[in-house]
């Protein structure tokens, strides 16, 4: 997309316009309907699961103290994009401040590099927890869970505000973001002058990312595979304990690989309506932070045990 110019650059206070989706008049309510029960969903979701980790002291294992940080992450995502997209089904609000614009981007970069590095981590704790079984506890200690956990969102952290530290005295020539939230890239385009150190900057580190956190998926999994039939041979309760394990996480990784290639596919083909493509744009925000809660929750025995157990309890309670 072409930078917008204008005869000269915006002074502050700036405010923009999100395009937004393009509404059929009478279907607003709809739309804004269908946006509530999706964030009701996943407020109900993670906030679940979140509880449920901080209430039951047989949880605070590495695998759920990651996974906390990753219904952490997608709240993040969540919260970033779905209120201001239904006042813009509910009420037509299209306008949104200079500041506000760049915490909403922010947010959604960070929910987008710390979901790729939590997953990462992750992956090297189901590692840890299948091919290392007798010495877990030794490799995973406390120091070593936060260790990896604070590395995950201080590399996302620290990426994205290099990315944002490049929009320090740009001046923009525009105020409408042709998008339904805002990003890097949307705001960019509203430079006056193009911004190719930005766009170098973005490529770059979203490569790298993406690049670090799948070698470290392969390879993980890989070895767990290896383990599983190397172990699994001697016994197929091992080989169900490795599934059991490690399922979770990798439907997890690869919805959100699969949410990421249906966006970067759907930019590719010009005759795809733009609310197609913005719809498409969004589903990595709001797919797995719906789906994730789920998924651990039917798979993962513990949880689902730990969850179903403080339910009976609350229902016993009030009866």
């Amino acid at each position: 997309m072409e930078n917008v110019t204008m005869a000269a650059p915006l002074k502050q206070p700036i405010v923009f316009e999100l395009e937004g989706f393009h509404i059929s008049p009478g279907y607003g309510s709809s739309l804004f309907t269908l946006a509530l029960f999706n964030f009701m969903v996943i407020l109900l979701g993670n906030g679940v699961v979140a509880c449920i980790i901080v209430i039951d002291k047989n949880l605070h294992r590495p695998m759920f103290i990651m996974l906390f940080n990753l219904v952490a992450c997608d709240l993040l995502g969540a919260t970033a994009v779905l209120p201001r997209l239904m006042m813009h089904f509910l009420m037509g609000q299209k306008k949104i401040a200079y500041i506000p614009a760049l915490a909403q981007a922010f947010s959604v970069h960070t929910y987008g590099v710390a979901v790729q590095t939590i997953l990462g981590a992750m992956a090297y704790d189901r590692y840890v927890a299948v091919c290392q079984p007798l010495r877990y506890h030794t490799i995973m200690t406390s120091a070593r869970l936060q260790s990896c956990c604070t590395l995950a969102w201080v590399v996302a952290l620290l990426c994205i505000t290099v990315l944002f530290a490049f929009h320090m005295n740009v001046p923009l020539c525009g105020n409408v973001i042709q998008h339904v939230y805002c990003s890097n890239r949307a705001i960019l385009n509203l430079a006056c002058h193009p911004t190719t150190i930005n766009n170098i900057y973005g490529l770059a580190m979203t490569w790298s990312v993406k690049s670090v956190i799948w070698l470290i998926t392969a390879f993980s999994y890989f070895r767990i595979l290896l383990a599983s039939i190397k172990q699994g041979s001697a016994d197929s309760i091992v080989r169900s304990k490795a599934f059991q394990t490690c399922s979770p996480h990798l439907v997890v990784y690869v919805l959100s690989e699969i949410a990421a290639m249906v966006i970067i596919l759907s930019q590719r083909f010009p005759s795809v309506s733009p609310n197609i493509k913005k719809f498409f744009s969004i589903l990595f925000i709001i797919v797995p932070p719906t789906i994730n809660p789920i998924i651990y929750g039917l798979v993962s025995k513990e949880l689902r045990v730990s969850i179903i157990k403080h339910f009976s309890l609350q229902v016993c309670q009030k009866t």
